[in-house]
């Protein structure tokens, strides 16, 4: 049976340097993060919340970004994410990686004359 590479498989690949770029901003919470990938992406990209927590969690743990809780009057509390100086390290490798990449797949499929 063939390999295919999947909606997925971007997604998961790609998860680390679109929140890192987003919080390199401005700090967001998890909701924010979501929509704005949504968003931006004219809905191309779409993260289901229950993946991207976790996401979140294990770029803490690997010290990318930092979680504070925050909240504002009338509003329920949330967690906001910003991103550390190890973060900013990852988020320009993840940039010329994918740079490369993409790059790399116009030289050989023809991307750019579609």
């Amino acid at each position: 049976m063939p390999w295919t590479l999947t909606d997925t498989d971007l997604k998961r690949s790609s998860a680390p340097l679109l929140v890192l770029a987003l919080v390199a901003e401005t700090p967001r919470h998890g909701y924010e993060i979501g929509k704005l990938i949504t968003e931006r992406s004219d809905g191309t990209i779409t993260f289901n919340m229950a993946s991207l927590y976790p996401l979140l969690y294990r770029m803490e743990r690997r010290g990318w970004i930092v979680g504070e809780w925050r909240e504002h009057p009338n509003e329920r509390r949330r967690r906001f994410y910003q991103i550390t100086t190890e973060g900013r390290s990852v988020l320009v490798g993840q940039r010329g990686l994918w740079r490369g990449f993409v790059d790399a797949l116009d030289r050989v499929a023809g991307l750019k004359e579609v």
